[in-house]
């Protein structure tokens, strides 16, 4: 049996190959095998709201005021945050915010500082 890659959406590992595309039985999700094999020995990639290309320990400032569930006041526009770590996900700035704490942002409302 022929070793397929997982499904990068849904992990499964019911793979298979047609017609020069890798397919998921499961999500069907249909890719490149070659392109996800580049995806992957690039790593994370994270842009910020001008396109740039922002790694971890950049300084970062917020673009717009951004609602804190369960604080009185917003994050103000024009905060700038030091020292972020770039992760997996929806939200995919971890950082520490003064005066609200450990907080985890979008990259599409930060600019690179």
């Amino acid at each position: 049996m022929e070793n397929l890659s997982p499904c990068p959406k849904c992990k499964s590992e019911y793979t298979y190959e047609m017609d020069g595309l890798m397919v998921c039985p499961d999500c069907g999700l249909e890719w490149n095998s070659a392109e996800i094999q580049e995806e992957v020995e690039i790593g994370l990639v994270v842009k910020d709201s001008n396109g740039n290309v922002l790694a971890d320990g950049d300084s970062v400032v917020i673009i717009k005021d951004l609602p804190v569930k369960g604080a009185p006041k917003p994050i103000k526009a024009g905060t700038k945050v030091k020292s972020i770590r770039l992760v997996e996900g929806d939200h995919n700035i971890d950082c520490k915010i003064e005066g609200f704490g450990s907080m985890a942002l979008k990259s599409e409302f930060v600019r690179k500082a």
